[in-house]
């Protein structure tokens, strides 16, 4: 895997003899915290944000600075690797997407392209900023909080669109690899919101209540990227952009896991539908997502965990000016699992208020405040002697800077 990055990263960024044209972007992004006061799924405990501690003191850090590499091979050509340096990540820098797309240029109404290596399913209608971030907020909804956790696509997607003055109607399809463990998160830890992707090198941690129920040592690791029952899954997705109107789009994802095959971990079965609309009115944006889906394991005959996960959000930005935005979003999760005999109680439900503003004086810097408060139950709080139900507040004050 880091050698098929590395490749991808050098085509897409040292290619000065064969690129036509070449782009770099990037940016910093430092941050001032007030955390919650529920230690973060980061310390291997079960606070839904990305920021938590005992003592909730204001911190001052890098959040991240992340570098996008954007090279035109030939008009038709196109390689993009997204690297990223943050504190809490294995290796000084990741990746967090490096593929090639091919799509020639079209004279009709229909396009069609394709794309190979590693990037996002288009699932996201938050995330569409460098380095997959939000336009809106720090803080994605708890369904695009999971999607960068989790999901990476790892193989070849093709996309066909049939475009005119009025609408632009795109059917895409996938075939992927090396998704096996997607779901261990939702299913182990439950839902969470934070700005904090999963790199490609990288992998999550699971709570330390999993560790001590596997008799394990902790701090215990999942993986992201991981190929474990050597068949591959898949997506397919359509969308509809009505001008004047907005856009909708629908995905079906399946990564066909052996929820009985083990390497290294088990392979966690996992499929969803999503589907998510968005609109303008005015100066005012409007975004909504839901998102369904199943992830099971079966890793003896006598033990199984099937866990059935819900998500939804609604959130509305205002361009207030040139240099002015805020928003509000709500949102609520939920997940039920179903095992042979009761453990922990790993099913949960939950929402979410968040609430930013963003000043943007000039290209190269975006200041934005966010405020967020989760409210959420889960049984599995109860072995670490905790509450089950928490209620959970972050503030960020975040300063990110752009290169010019």
């Amino acid at each position: 895997m880091r050698k098929l990055l590395t490749v991808l990263f050098l085509l897409a960024s040292f290619s000065p003899a064969m690129a036509v044209d070449f782009h770099f972007d990037g940016y910093a992004d430092f941050r001032l915290i007030v955390p919650s006061n529920q230690e973060s799924w980061q310390n291997g405990l079960l606070g839904k944000l990305r920021y938590g501690a005992e003592d909730n003191k204001p911190e001052l850090r890098l959040a991240e600075a992340v570098g996008q590499a954007v090279v035109l091979v030939t008009p038709e050509l196109m390689g993009l690797a997204v690297i990223r340096i943050e504190p809490e990540q294995r290796t000084f820098f990741d990746f967090l997407e490096a593929y090639l797309r091919y799509r020639p240029v079209s004279t009709t109404a229909w396009r069609w392209s394709v794309k190979a290596g590693a990037f996002f399913p288009p699932v996201s209608l938050e995330n569409t900023e460098l380095g997959w971030t939000s336009p809106w907020t720090l803080t994605p909804s708890a369904i695009n909080t999971w999607v960068g956790e989790e999901l990476r696509t790892i193989g070849l997607e093709g996309m066909l669109e049939w475009r005119s003055e009025a609408r632009t109607i795109a059917f895409m399809a996938s075939i992927y690899g090396w998704n096996d463990p997607a779901g261990i998160l939702v299913a182990d830890r439950g839902w969470a919101l934070h700005d904090r992707v999963t790199g490609l090198i990288d992998r999550p941690r699971e709570p330390d209540v999993i560790a001590y129920a596997t008799h394990v040592p902790e701090p215990l690791y999942t993986y992201e990227v991981l190929e474990i029952d050597d068949r591959p899954g898949w997506y397919a997705a359509a969308s509809w952009d009505e001008t004047g109107l907005g856009k909708l789009n629908l995905i079906y994802y399946n990564n066909e896991a052996d929820p009985t095959a083990i390497r290294k971990q088990v392979a966690w079965r996992t499929d969803f539908w999503n589907v998510g609309v968005s609109t303008q009115i005015g100066n005012v944006t409007l975004l909504a997502q839901a998102l369904t889906g199943e992830t099971l394991i079966v890793p003896s005959k006598f033990f199984f965990s099937d866990t059935v996960f819900q998500s939804a959000y609604l959130l509305a930005g205002w361009n207030i000016s040139e240099n002015w935005r805020v928003a509000g979003r709500v949102d609520v999760f939920s997940n039920s699992e179903e095992r042979p005999f009761p453990a922990g109680n790993m099913s949960e439900h939950g929402n979410a208020l968040t609430a930013a503003v963003n000043y943007l004086p000039y290209d190269w810097l975006r200041l934005t405040a966010e405020a967020i408060r989760v409210e959420s139950t889960r049984g599995q709080r109860t072995i670490e002697h905790l509450n089950p139900h928490a209620i959970e507040n972050q503030i960020q004050f975040s300063a990110r800077f752009y290169l010019p």
